[in-house]
């Protein structure tokens, strides 16, 4: 899994974590440290942040594994971006009826965008 997706996961998860779990995680993926920097900034070595760092990680694809909220929020997206693409393209439709229904939809899309 690359740092984008744990990321996700951490948004979704990392409220989940132990303090040290989630300051491992941050110096790694937001702060970017190596494993060498984090061990000096945590107090501890390198082979326990590499420790630290693949329980974290393994215990976030067990967390999404069980209860999906990543991967059905980018399915979500999807689906609504799709909805939205339609919506957009009956907005010009000539029928003031069809359009202005399209309006609407693009609208309610939109809010759920946000």
């Amino acid at each position: 899994m690359d740092a984008l997706e744990m990321s996700l996961l951490y948004d979704y998860y990392g409220g989940m974590l132990t303090d040290k779990q989630r300051q491992c995680f941050d110096l790694r993926y937001n702060q970017d440290l190596s494993l060498g920097e984090i061990a000096q900034v945590m107090d501890v070595s390198r082979q326990a942040v590499c420790d630290n760092l693949t329980r974290t990680e393994a215990l976030l694809r067990k967390m999404e594994e069980n209860i999906g909220c990543v991967s059905r929020d980018l399915k979500n997206r999807k689906l609504l971006k799709s909805i939205l693409d339609a919506a957009k393209r009956l907005e010009t439709y000539p029928d003031k009826t069809v359009s202005g229904l399209a309006g609407q939809i693009v609208a309610a899309a939109q809010g759920f965008e946000e």
